[in-house]
């Protein structure tokens, strides 16, 4: 049951293992644009701009959402599968910091912490989010559905590295 007492968990969870999991899963996109020759800028958060440091641009909400914004993709042939990579680059992140984790903790490298599950389990939450295809309200697809979309040769409603 969760109780006064839990309140301390609750904001560490929301004010740092969230936006972690965040930074982790927004770098992964990161990571195969750049090695796919593509520009991108993370956002980390909602609002207004904080601060700015190379790609990573953190808002004032920053344990609130975050999202990609593709530049040009450079090299387009083989678009499909570079497209795919880099919209499935911010789950590959989580999937691989949750085999870690658990791997850490298996080994007895890592005790099991209630920090360390939080930390799986929004990873796991992301995955999942991220990966459920479905069309934002803002008009931009979830990274499930962009790859649907890549993969049957539909049109990505405002695609940003179309």
């Amino acid at each position: 049951m969760f109780g006064f007492e839990d309140m301390g968990k609750f904001f560490i969870s929301l004010f740092l293992v969230l936006p972690l999991v965040t930074i982790i899963h927004q770098s992964g996109h990161l990571f195969f644009a750049k090695l796919l020759g593509c520009e991108v800028e993370i956002h980390i958060g909602t609002g207004k701009m904080l601060c700015k440091m190379g790609p990573f641009c953190m808002r004032k909400v920053y344990f609130m959402d975050g999202w990609c914004e593709y530049k040009e993709l450079h090299h387009r042939n083989n678009g499909k599968i570079k497209k795919t990579l880099i919209f499935l680059g911010g789950s590959i992140f989580n999937l691989t910091t949750i085999i870690i984790v658990n791997g850490l903790i298996l080994q007895g490298i890592l005790e099991p912490s209630i920090l360390l599950y939080q930390f799986v389990y929004f990873s796991v939450y992301y995955v999942f989010f991220s990966l459920f295809p479905t069309q934002f309200v803002s008009g931009c697809p979830s990274d499930g559905k962009a790859v649907l979309n890549i993969l049957f040769n539909k049109p990505l409603e405002k695609d940003p590295i179309n």
